[in-house]
């Protein structure tokens, strides 16, 4: 499963166990509109750090927050590079 794949199972996996409504999912949604909380988010980081092996937040010193679904998803894709 790709990385982007990886990512969208989850937070729908997330969004599902916190009682949440997720979004449509496109690389210009939003992370603020998706759906998910602060929390939810929280919960997503740190699986995806189990299943990816990365945590590309606290990977490198020049942290830029991702923004969009889609800058999410490119910072994994860096992150495992």
């Amino acid at each position: 499963m790709s990385i982007k794949l990886t990512i969208m199972d989850q937070m729908a996996q997330v969004a599902r166990e916190h009682g949440k409504t997720l979004a449509p999912l496109n690389d210009d949604l939003a992370l603020l509109d998706s759906g998910l909380d602060s929390l939810g988010i929280a919960v997503l980081v740190a699986r995806l750090e189990d299943r990816l092996g990365v945590d590309p937040f606290t990977a490198s010193e020049e942290v830029q927050f991702p923004v969009t679904v889609g800058d999410f998803v490119k910072a994994y894709e860096n992150g495992a590079r």
